[in-house]
């Protein structure tokens, strides 16, 4: 039983292949299922494959278990409603185009093992294991390679026709710990990832900074595959950019990035958008490798982090049109090294509660500053600000929590709205971030209306 789990999935997978079998056909589980099953790992998607039968014959069976999902038809692939089983026929596939999806696909039932399993990427997802018996059928030397932990290509040929496979054996790599063995790697370098769709590459990179510890692993590969290029180029900016040795003995801001995405991943779990914020540990020093300057031998990156946003911004319209993931990459760029410095400085909650305040996710932004600090080597000892931060975000929330001055009371106190309405607002929130209690900021919100509109009537009259 593929995963060691009797479950509704494996249990439908089993009845598949007892009635295929019947009409001379054989089924297998295929793909990522059994590399899982074979590492010992959870298997979360079931992919089996039916051959020997005919798409009508095949159709036949799956209408006698339930509601037929027609994923993809013409392609042999279809579902049963209320399983999570993608069941495909073999097929042959033609490259006819550049893009991720520009092949022609022939289904084919009768091609047998060998010809479904070249067409797969790397070795490891070539295994196919019969639903019934529990034999493993391995054409291409897969179990030895997932013991050596080595993603090689199943076919130099096949291989070089999806660009994709580049982005999946960089996330396999960081996932599973892998290397990819020399030959892959050259046949990635010759090729071009340009006209791949950005969701298919939001989406390879979303595994590996979400389903990895070391997401860094990506893109190292990526880098030594020469990859990185065109999506990942404001990362590649940063390789060679010197940094302050006193502050950074690790060296380039490449490796400095490399580091922090790897702290990051600690702290994922625990942020309202764990993609976000992991993009966001990508781009918070994108800025370096135009702002860094050399001088009397000091290595400076003066205003960094508006520049981090500006780049970081062109990185994300490219990858995504995902307005609100965007801005919230933005947003902790921009104030990525604020939390460090106003602890260092043990600033006055004044201050502390406007930072939170314009932070996108307080939580998400002190990680971030406890990443970058910790993905470095500096000559001094670390010191953990988090204490201190988490702290003033509890004095923030407990201020955001009283009563405040809003729009209809100022109407109720006889401010009616003109064009200072959203200034006096803006006032009134300052003072809710210092704490002032609701009474006394009401009352300064109407001084500050009476005078300035006063102010204003006294300049017209002249």
């Amino acid at each position: 039983m593929i995963g060691s789990i009797d479950n509704e999935n494996t249990c439908l997978a089993g009845k598949i292949a007892s009635l295929a079998e019947k009409e001379g056909g054989r089924a297998f589980y295929v793909g990522g299922c059994v590399r899982d099953h074979l590492r010992g790992v959870p298997v979360k998607d079931i992919d089996i494959e039916v051959h020997g039968i005919t798409p009508q014959k095949l159709e036949a069976i799956l209408d006698t278990l339930g509601q037929r999902l027609n994923i993809g038809a013409f392609f042999g692939i279809y579902g049963i409603k209320g399983y999570e089983v993608d069941i495909a026929l073999p097929r042959r596939e033609k490259k006819e185009g550049e893009g991720h999806r520009d092949f022609s696909v022939e289904v084919d039932p009768f091609a047998g093992t060998l010809s479904a399993a070249r067409r797969r990427d790397f070795t490891i997802n070539a295994l196919m294991m019969d639903i019934l018996t529990g034999e493993i059928i391995d054409h291409f030397g897969g179990i030895e390679d997932l013991r050596s932990g080595i993603l090689r290509a199943v076919s130099a040929d096949t291989f070089a026709e999806d660009p994709l496979r580049v982005l999946r054996g960089a996330q396999f790599a960081a996932r599973f710990g892998f290397r990819l063995d020399d030959e892959t790697v050259e046949i990635c370098r010759g090729m071009d990832l340009a006209a791949l769709s950005r969701e298919r590459v939001e989406g390879e990179l979303k595994k590996a900074m979400l389903a990895s510890h070391r997401p860094s692993v990506f893109f190292e590969i990526l880098r030594q595959c020469g990859a990185l290029f065109p999506w990942f180029t404001e990362a590649e900016a940063l390789i060679g950019v010197r940094q302050d040795p006193r502050f950074h003995a690790e060296g380039d801001v490449w490796t400095h990035t490399m580091m922090v995405i790897d702290e990051a991943a600690k702290y994922s779990g625990s942020v309202s958008n764990p993609f976000g914020f992991m993009l966001a540990a990508l781009t918070h020093d994108f800025g370096k490798a135009v702002s860094t300057t050399e001088t009397g031998g000091a290595v400076h990156a003066y205003g960094h982090e508006e520049e981090s946003v500006r780049i970081a911004a062109v990185f994300m319209d490219r990858l995504t049109g995902e307005k609100e993931l965007r801005n919230y990459v933005l947003n902790l760029t921009r104030y990525h090294m604020k939390p460090n410095t106003v602890a260092a400085d043990r600033s006055a909650v004044k201050t502390t509660n406007r930072m939170f305040d314009e932070s996108v996710d307080p939580e998400a932004l002190i990680y971030l500053a406890t990443a970058d600090s910790l993905g470095k080597i500096s000559e001094g000892m670390y010191v953990s600000y988090e204490d201190f931060l988490f702290e003033r975000l509890e004095i923030y929330r407990e201020y955001m929590a009283r009563p405040y001055v809003m729009g209809r009371d100022l109407i109720d106190a006889g401010v009616q709205p003109g064009e200072d309405f959203s200034e006096l607002l803006s006032y009134a929130h300052k003072l809710r971030l210092a704490g002032i209690p609701k009474d006394e900021a009401l009352k300064q919100v109407i001084s500050r209306a009476r005078k300035g509109r006063e102010k204003g009537k006294n300049s017209l009259s002249h």
